[in-house]
C-alpha cells in the first residue's frame, strides 16, 4: 500500500475544506488530514479535530469550550498556519482574502506542492508567488474547477503552444437581469447562486463576475501567460469548465458535472487520477444542449475592472482584490447597494499609486491603504 501522504487544510470549515474533507473521508488508505486551519467556526472545527485527530489545529480568537476538550481529546496542539504547511507533505489553501498568502509562499519556497484554492492569493502577489515557486521548488496545482481544468487541457502540452485561455462563466445569480433590476438585488438574492455552492464573499464575486475577472489574473500567473490570451465566455450549464485554444487552432475542453470534489481530488492526487469518481459522471445526452455567450461588461463592469487591474499590473490588482472585499462587505451588511460595489473599487482604483514591481511589503501596505479607502467611499462619491 502507499504510505499515505500529510494533508493540511487550511479553511477547513468552509466550503472548499468541507469538500476536501469528503474527498478524503473516500480514500483514507491515501491521504492523512495532520492539520486543521479554520476561522471563527469553533463548533464545526471541534467536531473534525474529533473525527481526523489532527496533530495541529489553528483558528481564531480564544478557544470555545468545545473547541479546547477536543483538542485535548485528540492530543492536538495549536500552530501558525504559516508553519503546519512545513508538517505536511501538501497543504490546501482554501483560506478567504490575504490570509492565505504566507502559508502558500511558506510551502513554495520549501518545495512543497499547493493545492490552491485562494484566489486573492495570485490577484494580489502572483509575481512573488511565481519567483517563490521558482526558486524553493515548488508547486501549484489549482482547485477553482475552471483552472483545474486548464490545468488537464494543457497536461503533456507545451505551454509556448496557447494561442487562447477561455475560461467560462455561469452568469451569477443575475445573469438575466438588465442594469435597473440590479439596482434592487439584495444580499439574500445575490447568495443564491444558480450552479455552485460556495462561501458568501465567493458568491456575491460571482454575481457581480468579479470572480471571474479575478480568475483571469490567476490563470496568467498559473500558466504564465499575458493577459491577453485569457478570455472569458458565458456558458450557463457549467459543465465545459474552461478551454485552450492552441497555435494550430486546436481547441481543449474540460468536461464534467459542476462539483469540486473532483477538482479538490485531482489537486491533491496529481499526478494520479483515482479510481473511483466523487460525483455523478456526465450524461451529456440528458443534457441535451450547451449554451455560450458573450459577458456583458456595461451590466457587470466588475469583470472589466478585474481585467483591467490585471494588465495594469503592479499593485493594482492587490488595491482592486482589498476594495472589492469591502465593497462586499458593506453590501452584505446592507449599507451599499449592488451597484454600489463596482463604484467602490473604481474610486479606489482611480487614486491608487501603482508601484510597477512591488515586495510583499509594498503589496500588503497597498492591499491595507485600499481597503481603508474602500471603508470610506460615500456611495456615488469618490475616495
Amino acid at each position: 500500500m502507499t504510505d499515505r501522504k500529510k494533508v493540511a487544510i487550511l479553511g477547513s470549515t468552509g466550503s472548499i475544506g468541507r469538500q476536501a474533507l469528503d474527498v478524503i473521508r473516500q480514500f483514507p488508505d491515501r491521504w492523512e488530514v495532520v492539520a486543521l486551519a479554520a476561522g471563527r467556526n469553533h463548533e464545526l472545527l471541534a467536531a473534525q479535530i474529533d473525527e481526523f485527530r489532527p496533530s495541529w489545529a489553528s483558528w481564531e480568537g480564544a478557544a470555545s469550550g468545545a473547541l479546547a476538550e477536543a483538542m485535548e481529546r485528540a492530543g492536538s496542539k495549536r500552530l501558525d498556519t504559516a508553519e503546519m504547511v512545513l508538517a505536511c507533505d501538501i497543504p490546501l489553501v482554501g483560506t478567504a482574502g490575504a490570509a492565505g498568502l504566507m502559508p502558500t509562499l511558506t510551502a513554495l519556497r520549501a518545495g512543497k506542492p499547493v493545492a490552491i484554492a485562494n484566489k486573492e492569493v495570485l490577484v494580489m502577489a502572483g509575481h512573488i508567488v511565481r519567483r517563490a515557486m521558482e526558486t524553493g521548488g515548488g508547486a501549484l496545482h489549482p482547485v477553482d474547477s475552471e483552472h483545474s481544468a486548464i490545468w488537464q487541457c494543457l497536461w503533456g502540452e507545451e505551454s509556448h503552444g496557447i494561442r487562447r485561455i477561455l475560461l467560462t462563466a455561469s452568469g451569477g445569480a443575475f445573469r438575466d437581469l438588465d442594469r435597473s433590476a440590479l439596482a434592487g438585488v439584495t444580499a439574500e438574492q445575490a447568495l443564491n447562486h444558480p450552479t455552485w455552492n460556495m462561501g458568501r464573499k465567493i458568491t456575491v464575486d460571482s454575481a457581480t463576475l468579479m470572480n471571474k475577472g479575478m480568475e483571469t489574473i490567476e490563470a496568467m500567473w498559473l500558466f504564465d501567460v499575458p493577459m491577453e490570451k485569457v478570455e472569458v465566455v458565458l456558458h450557463r450549464e457549467s459543465v465545459v469548465h474552461s478551454l485552450v485554444e492552441f497555435s494550430d487552432g486546436s481547441v481543449k475542453a474540460q468536461l464534467g458535472v459542476p462539483d469540486m470534489r473532483l477538482p479538490i481530488q485531482l489537486a491533491l492526487a496529481y499526478p494520479e487520477r483515482m479510481p473511483a469518481p466523487p460525483m455523478p459522471t456526465l450524461d451529456l445526452g440528458a443534457i441535451g444542449t450547451l449554451h455560450f455567450g458573450t459577458p456583458d461588461t456595461d451590466r457587470f463592469p466588475c469583470l472589466k475592472l478585474a481585467m483591467e487591474s490585471g494588465r495594469r499590473g503592479g499593485t493594482f490588482p492587490a488595491a482592486m482584490a482589498a476594495a472589492d472585499e469591502v465593497a462586499v462587505e458593506r453590501f452584505l451588511a446592507g449599507e451599499v447597494g449592488f451597484l454600489d460595489i463596482p463604484g467602490i473599487i473604481e474610486a479606489v482604483l482611480e487614486k491608487h499609486e501603482r508601484v510597477a514591481d512591488p515586495d510583499l511589503e509594498t503589496v500588503l501596505e497597498a492591499d491595507r491603504i485600499a481597503r481603508e479607502a474602500a471603508r470610506r467611499v460615500a456611495v456615488g462619491v469618490s475616495a
